[in-house]
């Protein structure tokens, strides 16, 4: 269990913060920094929720990923260092990329194939989703690019659940947008001659 009775500890003033390891890394560190996009797609999550309108097959999807992005951000906040830390580190695991990818495809099996790019907006639930979506694809370059430090390890499951979550936002935003009947499509160089 988490307890916060102490919201400022003014560790933070000099530009340090501290891993769930009690490791000192500056607040620009990448692993800080992934961790950090993952909770901004949360907060574009929460923002969505407030449009979805009484879509509890939606809702009921979207607030299990929102507790999920705080098991990913502990999980990107505990590097994997090859030491004992002397508790069990929360991971993401194989079965929540699988769970992911199958809610996928349950909404994506009530949409229409797409013929063309769409342009992101639509519903203000679809909008907010869209947002997230693309936030999320820059926690998963950022993972990516920690994944790349010497000494750095970023877990296969992390990365997958990353990669899942944007295709998820993606199809949650065309279903939210009437199951892709209200979205507008991008018309290549269609505004060329105005």
């Amino acid at each position: 269990m988490v307890t916060l009775n102490k919201i400022y500890t003014r560790t933070g003033d000099a530009g340090k913060t501290r891993l769930s390891t009690g490791e000192p890394v500056s607040k620009d560190d990448l692993r800080v920094e992934a961790y950090g996009v993952v909770d901004e797609t949360n907060a574009c999550l929460g923002l969505a929720r407030l449009h979805t309108d009484g879509d509890a097959v939606l809702d009921a999807m979207l607030a299990r990923i929102q507790n999920e992005l705080f098991d990913l951000g502990a999980d990107l906040a505990t590097p994997d260092r090859g030491k004992p830390l002397g508790w069990e580190p929360l991971r993401i695991l194989e079965s929540q990329v699988e769970r992911l990818e199958a809610e996928i495809d349950q909404l994506n099996a009530e949409l229409s194939p797409l013929t063309s790019f769409i342009l992101r907006g639509g519903t203000p639930a679809a909008a907010h989703l869209h947002h997230a979506c693309t936030v999320s694809r820059r926690a998963e370059r950022i993972a990516v690019s920690l994944s790349r430090k010497k000494g750095e390890i970023v877990s296969v499951a992390a990365m997958k659940y990353l990669n899942r979550l944007s295709d998820f936002l993606f199809v949650a935003a065309r279903w939210a947008n009437g199951k892709g009947a209200d979205e507008v499509l991008w018309k290549p160089g269609g505004t060329r001659g105005t």
